[in-house]
């Protein structure tokens, strides 16, 4: 099973956990990037993030095909938030179940090495004295 999503509204780590249960997978491992408080030695305020939505969903689509054909695993979600995101709050929750843990964990580093890689999001860092553009996942 796959699920992917691009949304505007606050990622669930419950909900992206509940999709992947399944009594055949002994190994769930959960990946949930989270908005830090700095960046080097500058000081982020918040995060904006952008993406081509079609685009964006279709390849992590890809990734997540390819993980399931590539590693033993049974489900993968990979969920991605966008717009304006405050210290701490999620913007990324990549959640594979597999029957062994270390497929499990093969496939969710596979699939947010991959999404930093191909995946079309952008994001602006917010500083006390300025912002600027980089790549969602450099």
């Amino acid at each position: 099973m796959i699920n992917v999503k691009l949304t505007i509204d606050p990622l669930s780590v419950t909900a992206c956990e509940k999709m992947i249960e399944d009594d055949q997978a002994g190994g769930h491992v959960v990946f949930i990037g989270t908005v830090r408080n700095h960046t080097s030695s500058k000081k982020v305020l918040f995060l904006d993030f952008e993406a081509y939505g079609p685009m964006a969903e279709k390849e992590m689509h890809k990734i997540a095909e390819r993980a399931l054909s590539k590693f033993e695993v049974k489900h993968i979600v990979i969920h991605h938030r966008v717009g304006q995101l405050e210290i701490g709050e999620i913007p990324v929750v990549i959640a594979v179940a597999s029957a062994h843990r270390k497929a499990a964990f093969r496939a969710c580093e596979y699939c947010i090495d991959s999404l930093k890689e191909t995946v079309p999001i952008w994001k602006k860092e917010h500083f006390e004295d300025g912002e600027v553009w980089v790549a969602a996942h450099p």
